[in-house]
């Protein structure tokens, strides 16, 4: 039971904190889930707490959506989820795990050392982002870092880079979950957690819009790229914990 209650708290940090990143919780939800259970539970579990905390994040910042960006980002998103999902049973998950720590913390690091940097939102770079965030998302459970780079370089508005994350981020976890549900990811023991996270999501989100409403369109970019960093020193720590223990 106390292991409940830290797993409960810890989910709340982590959305909270994915709020204010603007690319949603499973970032960090799914290295702290990685101490409470396997792998592959935290890939059923995880999907079934992004829809929840999308929706809330769609309900509290809907008037920022970027329509051409949902579709040049959340179209191959979509696609790609369903395919790193399925093909999330034959292949390793460590060595990507590793493998895409490294690139946040490299990219991250990059534009938090040259703030000025942008990369133009046209279509090839949108569909570029989308791709490699839904692939990576099915594939190990969190692709938010490298949608969230994506728009952080595009330097949009915090509105429109939360509300956009989110309604893409959606329609990813939609097209997952179903796929990990055939994989066999999402247990029945599980189910409990369902209403739980929905609070936390829904009290975490809100409590990150709070946060965010006092901070600048600068600071909320360097804030993005920060959580992005430490999120990749985090998986690298969850995946040598896991070798480890």
């Amino acid at each position: 039971m106390d292991n409940l209650y830290y797993f409960i708290l810890l989910a709340l940090i982590a959305e909270i904190i994915g709020t204010v990143g603007g690319f949603g919780s499973s970032l960090f939800f799914v290295p702290i889930a990685g101490y409470f259970f396997d792998f592959h539970s935290v890939l059923g579990i995880t999907a079934l707490f992004h829809v929840s905390s999308n929706i809330t994040k769609i309900v509290l910042f809907r008037n920022g959506f970027n329509k051409k960006l949902i579709y040049s980002i959340g179209i191959p998103s979509v696609i790609f989820v369903v395919i790193g999902a399925y093909i999330s049973k034959y292949i390793s998950s460590e060595i990507l795990e590793i493998a895409l720590a490294f690139f946040l913390i490299l990219t991250s690091s990059f534009l938090l050392l040259l703030p000025q940097f942008s990369i133009k939102p046209n279509l090839r770079n949108s569909v570029l982002g989308g791709t490699l965030a839904g692939f990576t998302s099915g594939l190990i459970g969190t692709g938010g870092a490298i949608r969230g780079l994506t728009l952080a370089s595009f330097n949009q508005s915090t509105e429109v880079f939360i509300a956009t994350s989110a309604i893409i981020d959606l329609s990813v976890d939609a097209s997952r979950t179903v796929i990990y549900s055939l994989n066999g990811y999402v247990h029945y023991h599980d189910l409990y957690l369902i209403p739980i996270l929905l609070v936390v999501s829904i009290l975490g989100t809100y409590a990150g819009k709070k946060i965010l409403s006092k901070m600048s369109e600068k600071q909320f970019r360097s804030a993005v790229l920060l959580l992005i960093l430490l999120t990749g020193i985090s998986t690298i720590t969850a995946v040598a914990y896991n070798y480890w223990k």
